[in-house]
C-alpha cells in the first residue's frame, strides 16, 4: 500500500524553554521569506494538549505541536509525495529535520530550541487506508524499521503502534542513541 498524507513529530528537549506565542512571529517571518510556500498562521496556544501555533502550507503544514502534552514540531505533509515508501518516509523526515534545524538557528529562540533526538512519531493521516490496527503495523513496520537503522545505526530501536484505536495510526520510534539534528540529516541523506 502507498504511503501519503505522512507526518513526523519532533520532540524537544525543553519543552518549556520558549513560550509557544514566540513562534507566531517567526512563522510569520517565514511566509514573508517565501514566494507562496506558506499562506498562514493559526494559534491554538489558548488550548491545552492541542495543535499550538501553525504554519499552514501548500505542501505542508509546519507546527508547534503540544498534543499528548508533549511539545515537537509537527510536519504534515498534504500534497502526494513521489517514489518508493522508503523515500517517501525519507522525504518527510528530511522535511521535519531541516524545518526543526531552521528554527533551532533563529537568532529571537537563543538556542533554546533543541532536539530530543532519540524519539519521533511517523502518523499516517489516512484512516481509510491506514487504520489504526495491527495489519496496519504490520504492514509498514518493516519500512520504518529501515528507515530508524539509517538513522540510529546499531542502537537499540523500538517500535510502538498507537494504542488507542480512536485516534490516528501511527508510529513512535524510540532509539538508546541520542543525536542531533545535524547528524541526523548526515545519516538520512548518505545512506
Amino acid at each position: 500500500m502507498e504511503l501519503q498524507k505522512l507526518n513526523v513529530k519532533l520532540f524537544v528537549e525543553s519543552p518549556d524553554a520558549v513560550p509557544l506565542t514566540d513562534f507566531i512571529e517567526i512563522f510569520h517571518s517565514w511566509i514573508q521569506a517565501t514566494d507562496g510556500v506558506y499562506h498562514d498562521v493559526a494559534d491554538y496556544s489558548h488550548m491545552q494538549a492541542g495543535p499550538g501555533i501553525v504554519l499552514v502550507g501548500h505542501d505542508a503544514n509546519v507546527s508547534i505541536d503540544e498534543s499528548d502534552n508533549r511539545r515537537g514540531l509537527l510536519y504534515s505533509r498534504k500534497s502526494a509525495l513521489n517514489g518508493s515508501n522508503q523515500e517517501r518516509l525519507r522525504s518527510v523526515v528530511r522535511a521535519s529535520l531541516e524545518n526543526f534545524r531552521k528554527l533551532a538557528s533563529e537568532p529571537k529562540l537563543n538556542g533554546k530550541f533543541k532536539l530530543l533526538g532519540s524519539e519521533a512519531v511517523i502518523a499516517f493521516n489516512d484512516r481509510l487506508n491506514w487504520p489504526n490496527t495491527d495489519e496496519s503495523f504490520a504492514g509498514v513496520s518493516s519500512e520504518i524499521r529501515h528507515l530508524a537503522r539509517t538513522l540510529f545505526s546499531d542502537a537499540e530501536i523500538s517500535l510502538e503502534r498507537e494504542a488507542d484505536r480512536r485516534n490516528r495510526f501511527a508510529v513512535r520510534i524510540k532509539a538508546s542513541l541520542c543525536l542531533a539534528v545535524d547528524e541526523l540529516l548526515v545519516r538520512l541523506n548518505n545512506n
